[in-house]
């Protein structure tokens, strides 16, 4: 737990520290988000306020995790007489989330720095950047799929799972790499649209994280390969590096306080497609890697509603030529409506919340489930 802390309080720090340095940089380079002239209209105020603030906690998270990993090569195997199975060195899992995080924050880097070029809210076409993200989730999935490493364990398994694997839902190898491609786009693209208001993808992403975290420490604490490979084989979790899922997931978490501080209203910086892609990317992992994929959707409840109001209002205007809400996403439908913007931000914030409980409801619901 103590390399977890570490990892949270140094990506913390250097988010804290970091990003309103890079806003002043990002300034000076003329590096401000493009403002959509067919959006609410007080958003036009925005305009020049630097964007691409996802390089700042993209990089402050890597290097966050590096540090856990300092401190887990520090720390001795036995702790109140119990000894644990730790992976000091990198893993398999650490590549696959973090390569995903990385790689998905790429193809937003490339969309934010099109917008700038070009002055323009459009950025590089739909598909190329779906094509991005289903390049960076082969690429990773395949790794999580079919890479075992010295241990012989991957780090994604050919079945569905909810609090664990699922038997009697499988799906084959390749199955499950075409679905990491799904979830990692619908994750991506969910954070993508919900991040339309200061604060709002952050604070969201940070409870996300928070999940992670909880779900990765629990799953190390009753680990089949750990401190639980003397528990019954119910009651512990075949996951590959539970303790790498939670050190992550810390400092993610730990990296999104920090950057909140300086991207809640009236935000000085944005996170653009760098950021939201990226932290999309990153929960994705989190939930193959943890065996929570249909957990997932309950997790990031507010990035789900958000989708399904663009797509409830595509499809309307589509087959009646009618919308259902004012404006897509539906956080802009409230702000025509005239909510403020920190109302709405707060409230969503909650339904975020409410997510995130009922998920980890369900998380140690089982385990009690499968413990009694």
């Amino acid at each position: 737990m103590r390399a977890v802390i570490v990892a949270a309080f140094v990506a913390f720090a250097l988010t804290m520290a970091l990003t309103p340095l890079a806003a002043k940089l990002f300034r000076r380079l003329k590096a401000g988000q493009p403002i959509r002239t067919d959006g609410p209209q007080t958003h036009l105020a925005k305009s020049g306020t630097p964007t691409m603030g996802g390089v700042v906690f993209i990089v402050t998270t890597v290097l966050a995790y590096i540090c856990g990993h300092l401190v887990l090569m520090a720390l001795p195997e036995i702790e109140a007489g119990v000894e644990f199975h730790r992976p000091t060195g990198f893993t398999a899992t650490g590549i696959v989330i973090i390569g995903l995080f990385v790689a998905c924050g790429f193809v937003g880097f490339l969309d934010d720095w099109r917008k700038i070029r070009k002055k323009h809210s459009g950025g590089i076409s739909g598909r190329a950047k779906i094509l991005g993200l289903t390049i960076a989730a082969i690429i990773f999935g395949s790794i999580g799929v079919f890479y075992t490493g010295s241990i012989g364990e991957t780090v994604a398994t050919p079945y569905i799972s909810f609090t664990s694997d699922i038997d009697w839902i499988p799906v084959t190898n390749v199955g499950m790499v075409l679905l990491i491609v799904l979830i990692v786009n619908a994750t991506a693209n969910g954070v993508n649209l919900t991040d339309g208001l200061d604060g709002l993808a952050t604070g969201a992403s940070m409870m996300a994280f928070l999940a992670y975290l909880i779900i990765g420490f629990w799953q190390y604490r009753h680990w089949c390969g750990g401190a639980g490979e003397n528990l019954s084989p119910n009651i512990c979790y075949d996951v590959r590096d539970p303790l790498e899922i939670a050190l992550i997931a810390g400092a993610a978490a730990g990296a999104m306080f920090g950057f909140l501080w300086w991207n809640t209203s009236p935000a000085q910086i944005f996170m653009g497609d760098s950021g939201a892609l990226g932290l999309g990317g990153l929960i994705a992992g989190l939930a193959v890697a943890s065996k929570t994929i249909l957990l997932l959707p309950i997790i990031g409840a507010l990035f789900v509603i958000i989708t399904f109001s663009v797509m409830i209002q595509i499809t309307s205007f589509k087959l009646t030529g009618r919308r259902v809400f004012r404006m897509a996403p539906l956080q802009h439908h409230f702000e025509l409506a005239g909510w403020s913007e920190v109302n709405i931000v707060v409230r969503f914030w909650i339904i975020a919340g409410i997510g995130v409980g009922i998920a980890l409801g369900f998380f140690f619901a089982d385990f009690l489930r499968m413990a009694g």
